[in-house]
């Protein structure tokens, strides 16, 4: 195990590295960062001039290293447009992300795990040819299209919700549901699979002699050994839930991290960019390492693979 770790380590660091990079040469890859920031009534010498004040006229190497030195020590400099601390923007920010997301993939969890396992049970009948119906359109229907549909019904139509804003936790729950929905068909499709996959094993039908409960039988010998992906894939959904909340939180008017990305990009605001692109890979990274570690120690054999 601990091998197995270190090896996790190393590769998770290594994917640190190239994600920081990239984050820092994406400034780069769309022009001059300069002439953006001087803007479109800017000329050469303002574009010179903001060129000399942030550093672009350094070597790119030098720019990495200095910025990535001061990311690590939590400065990644000051926005551009608002003239404060980008910590001091994202950390307002990042709570309504962050309590978003989590509340998010729980339901997502919560509504997925026994309706893939419901499914399995019984391939082919009701149960599973509604979950089926509600896969398909989960992946079907854009999440913004369901999200402007939701605030027509329950927020104009019927007045039972808020349509924008998290002031209160009412507000929470049209884009908590509209956001779970897109990350549940994933998830509780590969529940249906691995549970099928292992309800046809030899050690179940054996259970099954021995005249063990089915309650039994499911939860505690086939769900551990059917969860194995959905552990992975739960990391990457939450991953995809942190950093793609952008349109539900426009839809919705939620002041989160999403949001704040999309407004820096409309301003040129780069250095929030930057951060934002860099804090939620990171966070990409540690979620599915910890998957990965999760999933070794579930299936000792894992830890052997090389």
């Amino acid at each position: 195990m601990v091998s197995y770790l270190f090896r996790r380590l190393v590769v998770a660091f290594c994917v640190c590295i190239a994600v920081s990079m990239l984050s820092f040469g994406l400034m780069f890859m769309a022009g001059d960062p300069a002439i953006a920031i001087a803007g479109q009534g800017g000329s050469a010498a303002d574009a010179e001039a903001v060129r000399a004040a942030y550093g672009f006229d350094r070597p790119f190497l030098v720019q990495y290293l200095d910025w990535i030195g001061s990311a690590l020590l939590g400065d990644f400099g000051q926005s551009i447009y608002f003239h404060i601390p980008v910590t001091e923007i994202i950390g307002n920010r990042l709570p309504v992300t962050l309590q978003l997301g989590a509340l998010s993939f729980g339901l997502a969890l919560v509504l997925a795990v026994p309706l893939g396992i419901a499914a399995a049970l019984k391939p082919n009948g009701l149960v599973d040819r509604l979950a089926l119906v509600l896969a398909v359109t989960g992946q079907a229907v854009p999440s913004f299209w369901l999200g402007l549909m939701a605030i027509v019904v329950f927020g104009v139509w019927y007045g039972l919700v808020p349509i924008s804003g998290a002031d209160t936790w009412r507000g929470y729950i049209l884009p908590v549901v509209v956001l779970a929905y897109s990350a549940l068909p994933a998830m509780m499709r590969i529940t249906r699979s691995g549970m099928i996959d292992v309800l046809a094993a030899d050690y179940i039908r054996t259970a099954y002699a021995k005249g063990l409960p089915l309650r039994i039988v499911v939860l505690r010998h086939a769900l551990r050994n059917a969860v194995l992906p959905l552990v992975s894939l739960a990391a990457v959904q939450l991953g995809i839930l942190l950093s793609g909340s952008i349109v539900i939180e426009s839809v919705f008017a939620l002041n989160g991290l999403g949001r704040l990305a999309w407004e820096s990009l409309l301003r040129a605001d780069l250095p929030v960019v930057q951060a934002i692109i860099l804090i939620l890979s990171l966070v990409y990274v540690v979620l599915t390492t910890a998957s990965d570690l999760l999933n070794a120690m579930l299936d000792p054999r894992i830890r052997g693979a090389r």
